[in-house]
């Protein structure tokens, strides 16, 4: 079951049930984008379409999306399982603490114990949209999104944690930076992080 809302003039948000269905709904959407489709942002049940609506429009799209047939991993598409030092020095640590109702200790202790998995790519190459079953650690995304956040940063939004790949804005809390580079463009492939990689974090 999904439903699907006009998101202004040139963007659709479509909302599902649960988080399975958006990540294998967002596989599915990125792998046959149709003409004028310029992005697609997930989050833990929606995922928001945005398009060139000189090129295509809302009936367009809503056919697109209503005929996508979700991809779920296979077991050939996991990369290694990879530890990342986390220093947790983070400017949002002692916000999501609070937020969390676990404190600065209880936040670091629920981010090391938790085994993650590599969900998707997301907004940025590199960018890897990290999920577990520790739903403790949800948090909104910061409604001051920062207008840099350096590389390294590692971070927590909705049920997501991630590790920003190098400098840009970006909404998410704050709560550690690791000397670890997930993106290095030199580097075959580029990604450290890839879907169906398993990460562990550890206090560096």
């Amino acid at each position: 079951m999904i439903t699907i809302l006009p998101a202004g003039e040139s963007a659709v948000l479509v909302e599902y049930d649960e988080l399975p269905s958006v990540l294998g709904n967002f596989r599915a959407l990125d792998a046959s984008r149709i003409p004028g489709v310029i992005d697609l942002i997930p989050a833990a049940r929606t995922i928001l379409i945005e398009y060139d609506n000189t090129i295509t429009g809302h009936k367009l799209v809503e056919k697109w999306v209503r005929g996508a047939v979700p991809i779920e991993l296979t077991a050939d598409e996991s990369g290694p399982a990879v530890a990342i030092p986390v220093r947790y020095d983070g400017d949002d640590l002692v916000e999501v603490g609070k937020l969390t109702g676990l404190g600065v200790d209880g936040v670091i202790e629920a981010h090391t114990s938790a085994s993650w998995t590599v969900a998707f790519i997301g907004f940025a190459p590199g960018f890897a949209y990290l999920t577990s079953n520790e739903r403790k650690l949800e948090v909104p995304r910061r409604s001051d999104p920062r207008r840099q956040v350096p590389a390294g940063a590692v971070g927590l939004a909705g049920p997501f944690s991630g590790v920003y790949p190098r400098s840009s804005p970006g909404g998410w809390q704050l709560i550690g930076t690791t000397e670890l580079s997930v993106w290095d463009a030199e580097r075959r492939p580029p990604a450290l992080l890839l879907p169906g990689t398993t990460v562990t974090f550890v206090r560096a």
